[in-house]
C-alpha cells in the first residue's frame, strides 16, 4: 500500500478520488445491443448468448426438474449455511415493515401512507468465477417481503447455489442470459422474458453501462455502481492480522477494487503492511488482489477528528471501524453504505450472513444513496380523507394559495363544496 503521511485537507479530494473511467467507449458498444434486443427479441438473445457467453439461449426459464436437482448437488453443509443466511436476512429486512400510521393534520382531515410492492422486479447475477448466490438472497428476500407478484432472474450461471437460492426466495422465472443483453431482455421484455419495472443486481462495465442507459428510458434501476469498496480506520486496539485480512477480503474482488486504510498510528499502517505481505501470498485470487493492494492508500491523520472529516469525504461502501470507541464514532459518520464496528466484525459479515443488506452504494453515491432494503422494492402511496368538517376548516386555506398562485379551478374545486354545505 502507499503510505501518506498527514496530507493537507487541500489535498484530501485528489486523494480520495476514484479512478476516472471513460464510459463513453463503453455505452457506445452497449446502445446496439439494447437496440437489437428491443427490435429482435429472443432472436437478439440467442444470437447475443452464442457470441458473448458462448451460451445457447433456449428461449425457456429454467425447469422446475432443474431447481430440484441443484438443491441435491449441494452439500448439506452450504444448504444449512444457506439457509441460516436466509434465516438472518429475512429477520432483518422483515423489520422494515412500516405500519400503517393514520394522521389527523386537523380536525376531519386524516392523511396516511401505504406501501405497495412493485408488481415486476428484474434481478441480474453475473457469471465469471464468482458464484454470487448471496446476491441472489440480498436481493429476492425484500422483493419477497415486498409481495411483489414477478420476480425474474436472469443469469448466465448454472452454479446450483444460485438455483437453490433461487427458490429460497420465491424467483417466479429465471432464464440462462447475461451480459448487457439480459438487461435489455428485462427492461423491454421479449416473447420469453417479461418486461420488468425495476432492475437490480451487480455486473461488469457493460452490464452497468446498459442499466445505466435504461435508467435514461425510464426503467427504474437499484442504483449507480461502480467497483466495491472499503475503508479501513483503525487505531493501536485494531488487531493488524484483522485488517489485513479485511482488506484483502475487499481486493479479491476484483484489480479495480478500491482499499482505503485511515491510522492515526504510524506503527499500525506499517504492521498492517506486513500481515498483507503473509496473507497475500496464500489467496488462490492474489494476482487480481495484488493489483488492488497496489493501487490503494494508507492514509496517515493527526487525529480522530481528521479521520473522522476525511472518512465522510470519501464516502465509503463498506466503512470497518476498528478503533476503541466505534460506536461513538459510528454516530458521527454521515456518509457510508454500511458501517462494521469493532474487532469481530468482519466485512464478510455484513457480504453474507449477518442480515443486513450486501447491494450498496459504491464512489461516492453513498452521499445520498442509501443501500438496498425492503423499501427498494415497494412504492410508497399516499391517501387521504377529508370530511364535510374537514373540508370546512381547511377550504379557506386552500382557496387563499390557490388565488395568489392564479390557479382558479383549483380554487373553484373547493369553493363549489364549501358552498354546498351553507
Amino acid at each position: 500500500m502507499k503510505i501518506l503521511a498527514f496530507p493537507p485537507r487541500s489535498e484530501w479530494p485528489g486523494l480520495l478520488a476514484r479512478p476516472v473511467q471513460s464510459t463513453e467507449s463503453i455505452e457506445k458498444a452497449v446502445a446496439p445491443i439494447l437496440q437489437h434486443v428491443r427490435n429482435e427479441g429472443d432472436k437478439a438473445l440467442t444470437e447475443l448468448s452464442e457470441k458473448f457467453d458462448k451460451l445457447p439461449y433456449s428461449g425457456l426459464p429454467v425447469s422446475d426438474s432443474d431447481l430440484t436437482a441443484a438443491e441435491a448437488q449441494l452439500s448439506n453443509e452450504l444448504k444449512t449455511a444457506i439457509q441460516q443466511a436466509y434465516q438472518n436476512i429475512r429477520k432483518f429486512h422483515e423489520a422494515q415493515r412500516q405500519p400503517i400510521e393514520k394522521i389527523e393534520t386537523m380536525p376531519g382531515v386524516v392523511c396516511w401512507r401505504r406501501s405497495v410492492g412493485i408488481e415486476k422486479v428484474g434481478l441480474y447475477i453475473p457469471g465469471g468465477t464468482a458464484p454470487l448466490f448471496s446476491t441472489v438472497l440480498m436481493l429476492g428476500i425484500p422483493a419477497q417481503l415486498a409481495g411483489c407478484q414477478e420476480i425474474i432472474l436472469c443469469t448466465p450461471s448454472d452454479h446450483p447455489a444460485i438455483l437453490y437460492a433461487a427458490q429460497l426466495v420465491g424467483v417466479t422465472k429465471l432464464f440462462r442470459v447475461g451480459g448487457a443483453q439480459a438487461i435489455a431482455a428485462m427492461a423491454y421484455g421479449t416473447k420469453s422474458i417479461p418486461r420488468v419495472y425495476k432492475i437490480f443486481g451487480p455486473g461488469n462495465q457493460y452490464v452497468t453501462a446498459a442499466k445505466m442507459l435504461v435508467a435514461k428510458e425510464g426503467i427504474a434501476i437499484d442504483m449507480p455502481a461502480g467497483p466495491s469498496e472499503v475503508a479501513i480506520y483503525a487505531d493501536e486496539t485494531a488487531i493488524p492480522a484483522f485488517v489485513a485480512a479485511d482488506l484483502l477480503s475487499q481486493a479479491e474482488h476484483g484489480a479495480d477494487s478500491q482499499v482505503l486504510l485511515v491510522s492515526t498510528s504510524k506503527k499500525v499502517v506499517t504492521t498492517v503492511n506486513l500481515a498483507l505481505t503473509t496473507q497475500l501470498e496464500r489467496l488462490p485470487r492474489r494476482d487480481l488482489a495484488a493489483k488492488a493492494i497496489e493501487n490503494s492508500k494508507a492514509i496517515l491523520v493527526d487525529n480522530e477528528e481528521d479521520a473522522i472529516d476525511l472518512l465522510n469525504d470519501y464516502a465509503a461502501e463498506h466503512l470497518i471501524l476498528s478503533i476503541e470507541n466505534a460506536e461513538t464514532v459510528a454516530e458521527r459518520i454521515t456518509n457510508a453504505g454500511s458501517i462494521f464496528l469493532g474487532n469481530y466484525t468482519p466485512e464478510s459479515a455484513g457480504d453474507y450472513a449477518s442480515g443486513t443488506n450486501h447491494t450498496l452504494p459504491t464512489n461516492g453515491f453513498a452521499r445520498a444513496y442509501s443501500g438496498v432494503s425492503l423499501d427498494s422494492f415497494v412504492k410508497k402511496i399516499t391517501v387521504q380523507h377529508i370530511s364535510r368538517e374537514g373540508i370546512q376548516l381547511l377550504g379557506p386555506t386552500i382557496e387563499a394559495m390557490a388565488e395568489a398562485e392564479s390557479l382558479t379551478a383549483h380554487k373553484h374545486a373547493v369553493s363549489l363544496r364549501l358552498a354546498s354545505l351553507e
